[in-house]
């Protein structure tokens, strides 16, 4: 029996995690269009000091990984995702299955970088989880997402970790179960895709938002409400958005977000960090080998909650620190003043 290949598009951290975890049971393609990559994967079966076994290959033909493989895991920054997934459609058919672990929002038509964006002119409609962009833009019909706590450096140092695989088809989940679970990597399963979409999105703001708390020393006391009242604000957004406030009470939600918002290994935590001892956001970003994706969903979560008037003080706080230079202080002290009406307030 020929061993199926599986495909991974995206030599980021997440991506080389994912190949590392398939590579035990299944031969592994993984596309980058960076040759450094593809040639030392191929080459010496590593890439900064992560090793592969020698059934893991590097390509940076996008179009053999779509004819070579039926399933494909497409990890890619939110920014890039339609345009790959639009560049890989001519190769893609019915029979194929698309499972994404991107964690933000595609947003069309208006380029949220605008800080001139509207924000009575942007409707939901305009914003798209990553699975609608993949429907949308390929005939691809099983599609599924990749949820919960999964900080790269700890998947690949093997150590201990659940995940969500999120999709309304029996066949995606069981499909990822069996290629995924492993003696150190759990896979739960989830038929509320738009709810794990929305809760991997949502919770990144967060995560930044703890950073800066971090950033400060202000203690555990304050990172614990933080994170709570952050979490009741993302279920409020989520649920104008058509999510279910369920999805962000199991681990694809306030797993994901514990791990992420407490974890100098999150890029977005890492990121509000920096941004608490001074450092400016481009310099940060422009440092980072990959995307915050916090950032981006930031900014639209922001656009949401003044076009809907959802009652979100952390996130409109985190917002002004970042894009309207408000002073930290000023904001923490702020939001230790709000009147909050009751403790938990979105059930």
């Amino acid at each position: 029996m020929i061993p199926q290949t599986i495909g991974i598009i995206g030599g980021g951290k997440f991506g080389l995690a994912i190949a590392k975890l398939l590579s035990p049971t299944v031969d592994v393609l993984l596309y980058s269009r960076r040759t450094s990559l593809t040639d030392s994967i191929n080459a010496d079966h590593s890439y900064r000091d992560i090793t592969f076994s020698d059934n893991v290959r590097g390509t940076n033909d996008l179009k053999s990984v779509c004819q070579r493989c039926r399933t494909i895991y497409i990890v890619t920054s939110s920014v890039h995702l339609r345009k790959v997934t639009h560049e890989m459609a001519p190769y893609l058919s019915p029979e194929h299955i698309l499972i994404h672990g991107t964690k933000g929002f595609d947003l069309l038509p208006y380029e949220i970088e605008d800080p001139n964006a509207i924000h009575s002119q942007i409707s939901f409609s305009d914003i798209k989880t990553m699975s609608e962009v993949i429907l949308e833009e390929t005939d691809v019909i099983r599609v599924g997402a990749i949820c919960g706590p999964n900080l790269a450096a700890e998947i690949i140092e093997g150590l201990p970790t659940a995940t969500v695989i999120a999709s309304e088809y029996d066949e995606v989940i069981k499909k990822c179960r069996d290629l995924l679970t492993g003696p150190s990597f759990f896979v739960f399963g989830s038929y509320d895709l738009r709810g794990a979409e929305l809760a991997g999105a949502l919770k990144n703001v967060i995560a930044i938002a703890s950073g800066i708390l971090k950033g400060r020393q202000l203690g555990k006391n304050a990172e614990a409400m933080l994170i709570t009242k952050g979490l009741s604000e993302i279920i409020k957004i989520a649920e104008v958005m058509g999510g279910s406030y369920e999805a962000f009470l199991g681990t694809a939600g306030i797993g994901d977000l514990i791990a992420t918002a407490t974890s100098e290994k999150s890029r977005n935590f890492s990121c509000g960090m920096r941004i608490a001892q001074g450092e400016k956001t481009e310099d940060i970003v422009a440092s980072m080998d990959e995307v915050v994706e916090g950032l981006r969903s930031l900014k639209i979560a922001h656009h949401i909650i003044k076009r809907y008037r959802i009652v979100a003080p952390i996130i409109s706080s985190i917002y002004s620190i970042i894009y309207e230079d408000s002073d930290i202080e000023f904001s923490i002290n702020k939001l230790m003043r709000f009147p909050y009406a009751s403790d938990v307030d979105f059930l």
